[in-house]
């Protein structure tokens, strides 16, 4: 059979499969089975057990229940309040100040945590009744929130980005500085609609402004020892990465180590109950993305076999003669690919596919691993999925999905707009790795 048929019959079956409510992870691995036995025989069914194990079988993986156990203690501890109010202290002049306030306490916390849902839950829990209170609008409040969230996944350690590393056999170290210097410019712009919705938009939140009193320098000096160690655990992580200390799989046992140290001391959290549901919320949320990851490369390994992926290829880089007519047709794709699949199912889904044509067209992958990942953010908080947007109504069960649906679309218009900036100027996402690592080899 034609392999492009069989990628029709693919895409519809899998759709089906993921829209009938199953989990994603037993609904990729149902469709998997079911594929191979129907294309190639029962006898595929002794490769099953062997590809999903090989799915798992990475020693980088480890750092992933490391990174999600390091954020669950910042997340389940008041870091998140300490430093959403040492920056609102010391940001609260500026017009829309609290509103940057939160997308800087997402910057940090998505910078702890690598965890898009944490950082929401974390900052949002504190950050959004804040706003409303003090007269700004449910779209803002929420919005804000929900894209500062994605953040988490841009921002190294970033979860998506090790595996985008795994799946790609490209280096996570350097994903991890490619993402840094984009990761901030993003929560920069947020921060200038924050400016500008306030000077031009929202007056009520600017007439609050107002009418505050202002915090003394005693307040905001108080609050510092509580902030400036999450800051040096960061600075550390990062350290003994990019220093040749140690592998990411190391640094997130350091980083995850030194955080249970802090919220011990600063915070008296050290009961065995309170550390205990730390590691069960860890643990489950760890299971749920290894399961994803391994079920990810099942269907990923059924693609290549049905020898799906490399007709897919071969299409997309005929497809046009201009490079960038089929740059955008992928991102196209990624976005919906993001309306329907969490981050990490689209990267082990389509990695084999995408990297091959991304490189054919001579484009650096590092490059398009940052581009590729501001497209999943997009998704987190983008319907029927969006998982960011969910979780926000659970914080704020009083106001609508489209209300908050309303208050993020600004922030996906940056989002797609920071995709064209790194287009012209790619030197954004390469400038750093370039000169801590030297060059990319080929680019």
């Amino acid at each position: 059979m034609d392999p492009l048929l069989i990628a029709v019959i693919v895409a519809v079956f899998t759709l089906i499969v993921l829209f009938s409510g199953i989990p994603i992870a037993f609904g990729l691995s149902f469709v998997s089975i079911a594929l191979l036995v129907a294309f190639e025989g029962f006898q595929m069914l002794d490769v099953f057990a062997e590809t999903f194990y090989a799915g798992l079988n990475s020693f980088v993986l480890l750092s992933i229940p490391m990174f999600i156990l390091m954020g669950m203690a910042v997340a389940n501890s008041p870091a998140g309040k300490d430093l959403y109010t040492g920056l609102d202290r010391w940001l609260w002049r500026v017009p829309g100040g609290l509103v940057i306030s939160n997308i800087g306490a997402c910057s940090v916390f998505a910078a702890l945590s690598g965890s898009s849902p944490a950082t929401c839950a974390a900052i949002g829990t504190m950050g959004i009744p804040e706003m409303r209170k003090r007269g700004y609008s449910d779209q803002i409040a929420t919005g804000t929130i929900a894209a500062g969230g994605t953040l988490g996944v841009l921002i190294p350690p970033s979860i998506v980005l090790i595996v985008y590393g795994i799946a790609t056999g490209t280096s996570i170290g350097r994903l991890f500085l490619c993402g840094l210097v984009p990761g901030f410019m993003l929560a920069g712009m947020f921060a200038i609609w924050a400016l500008i919705h306030s000077y031009f938009i929202d007056k009520d939140s600017a007439k609050a402004l107002k009418n505050r009193t202002p915090p003394t320098f005693k307040e905001k000096i108080e609050v510092l020892p509580r902030i400036l160690p999450f800051l040096a655990i960061i600075a550390g992580v990062l350290y003994v990465l990019y220093g040749g200390v140690a592998t990411p799989s190391e640094a997130s046992g350091v980083g995850a180590f030194l955080v249970f140290v802090l919220i011990a001391v600063v915070y008296k959290i050290y009961q065995p109950k309170k550390i205990w549901n730390i590691v069960k919320v860890s643990m489950k949320e760890s299971v749920m993305i290894m399961f994803i990851i391994a079920a990810s490369y099942l269907f990923a390994f059924t693609l290549s076999q049905l020898y799906v992926t490399q007709s897919l290829a071969q299409s997309m880089v005929e497809l046009s003669s201009n490079k960038w007519v089929v740059f955008i047709l992928i991102n196209i794709f990624l976005l919906i690919a993001g309306f329907f699949l969490p981050p990490v199912a689209v990267i082990v889904m389509t990695s084999a596919i995408l990297l091959p044509v991304i490189t054919t067209l001579g484009f650096d992958p590092y490059w398009f691993a940052i581009v590729f990942t501001i497209n999943m953010e997009i998704g987190l908080i983008t319907p029927p999925v969006g998982l960011n947007l969910y979780i926000i109504k659970g914080i704020t069960p009083d106001v609508s999905l489209s209300e908050i649906l309303k208050g993020s679309i600004p922030f996906m218009i940056i989002m797609a707009l920071a995709i064209l900036i790194l287009c012209i100027f790619p030197e954004i996402v390469t400038w750093l790795p370039d000169k801590i690592m030297g060059k990319s080899l080929g680019f």
